[in-house]
This record gives structure tokens, C-alpha cells and sequence, in this order.
């Protein structure tokens, strides 16, 4: 394991710990907007991985869903998603996770996806396959929709939700199963191990995705991200095994 890695999967594991330690307690919320919630708990356990990468790299770049730190001139930048899944967390469902992903001269390098409350850690480094707990992971050999379980993401604005309706009556009368499980992150991870064959989302930001595209075009899978003409920080994705069909729904 690189010093990056080790450093990626440490930091998400305290988070993790973080995180855990806090499910289903009173929390404080910074704010409550129409489609999602922010925690005070997003801001900690993102100053938490700060911390320990700063710490290790004082001269890398930070940029992460509660905001940037380091170096911003840095060719090393981690990608930071402190609690992908804020809603599900909120709500005491057990299906979210930490995201930290780094990429150097503008290419993802390694990734770690930690979910605390299954305690698994999905992990890719500079070579080699992704893995789950340490063991070599890859994406279905599912190639028919009808043998599909795809997961479709509903984002936040009205825009993107009617969008995203629309899509998923395409594609829920063609594949054998849906899915809304509310972690990008955890999708993508799920699609690299084989648990799940696609996932799509109209508006999603770099941090909900980059760790998992990296495990997941490293098992030979497909990740498409279409940049938003409104908003340079936001794309749609449709991300799969590499062999489904999927341009017969989309």
C-alpha cells in the first residue's frame, strides 16, 4: 500500500469512528434547504481528514464538500466527501460512508471509500485492482438489462428530480431491479464489486464520485460524466459494469 493510500484509508477510518461514534444522537444542523441537510458534523469530519493529510503532506491541495485548505497551487489534491450520505446519517439509516480520493496532474491516483457502519473499505491504489477489506474486488459479467439492479440518484434541485423521473421510468421497466440507496460513493463501490450493474444521477459534484470512478474504471467498469452548462462544479454520471447497454435507456 502507497503512503497515500495508507494515509487515505487511516483518515477515513477516523472519520468513520467519528461518524459511528455520533449515529443516532442529537445532532446540530447548520442547515435544513429543501432537498438536503447539512450537520455541523459534515465541517468535523472533514477538519479531521484536513488534519491528518495536512499533517502528512503540508504542501498538498484540499478540496472537499465543506471547502478547500492547503495549497491550491499544489499538483497533489485530495478529494474529500466527509459523510456521503448526510440525509440517510440524519435519519439514522445506516447507509453512508467517508470519501477520499487524490489525484495528481489532474488524474486520480488512489481512493478509499470506508462505510462504518458495515466496517468496509473500499480501497484502489496507484496499481492494481480495487479492493474490499483488502481483498481484490471486480464488476458483474451482467450484460443484459433484464438481469440488471441499477441505482438511480435523485438530486437537488426540481430540475434534475424531474429529469431523473423521467429516466428512471425508462430504465425500471427494462432491468430486473431498482435501487435509491442515497451514497454516490457507496454505489459506485457497490457496482465495483459486483453488487450492483449501474448507477445514474443527473447532478452530482467531484467529491461524491471520485474515489469510486477510480475503483470502478480500474475493474474494467465505465464511468461517463457529462459536465453541467449551468454549473462547472456539477455533472451527471452514468457509470456501469462496462457491459450493460446502458445507451439503450439513456
Amino acid at each position: 500500500m502507497s503512503p497515500e493510500l495508507d494515509l487515505a484509508c487511516r483518515a477515513a477510518r477516523e472519520a468513520g469512528a467519528l461518524l459511528r461514534a455520533n449515529f443516532e444522537t442529537e445532532l446540530s444542523v447548520d442547515a435544513l434547504d429543501r432537498h438536503d441537510i447539512k450537520l455541523a458534523l459534515d465541517v468535523e469530519s472533514q477538519k479531521l481528514i484536513e488534519g491528518l493529510i495536512l499533517a502528512t503532506f503540508p504542501d498538498h491541495a484540499i478540496y472537499g464538500e465543506e471547502g478547500l485548505a492547503g495549497d491550491q497551487s499544489s499538483d497533489s489534491q485530495w478529494i474529500v466527501d466527509p459523510i456521503d450520505g448526510t440525509v440517510n446519517f440524519f435519519y439514522g439509516i445506516p447507509h453512508f460512508c467517508i470519501s477520499i480520493a487524490m489525484r495528481r496532474g489532474g488524474e486520480l491516483k488512489v481512493g478509499a471509500i470506508y462505510d462504518p457502519m458495515m466496517d468496509e473499505m473500499f480501497a484502489v491504489d496507484f496499481d492494481g485492482p480495487a479492493t474490499r477489506n483488502g481483498l481484490p474486488i471486480r464488476p458483474s459479467d451482467r450484460s443484459a438489462l433484464a438481469d440488471a439492479v441499477v441505482t438511480v440518484g435523485f438530486s437537488k434541485s426540481t430540475e434534475s428530480i424531474d429529469a431523473g423521473l423521467a429516466r428512471y421510468k425508462n430504465i425500471a421497466h427494462r432491468v430486473r431491479k431498482t435501487r435509491m440507496m442515497g451514497s454516490a460513493a457507496l454505489a459506485l463501490a457497490y457496482i465495483a464489486c459486483g453488487r450492483l450493474d449501474a448507477y445514474i444521477e443527473e447532478s452530482i459534484s467531484l467529491w461524491d464520485i471520485a474515489a469510486g470512478q477510480l475503483m470502478l474504471e480500474r475493474g474494467g467498469g465505465s464511468v461517463v460524466l457529462i459536465p453541467s452548462p449551468e454549473n462547472p462544479d456539477k455533472s451527471s454520471i452514468i457509470s456501469s459494469n462496462g457491459r450493460l447497454p446502458l445507451e439503450e435507456v439513456i
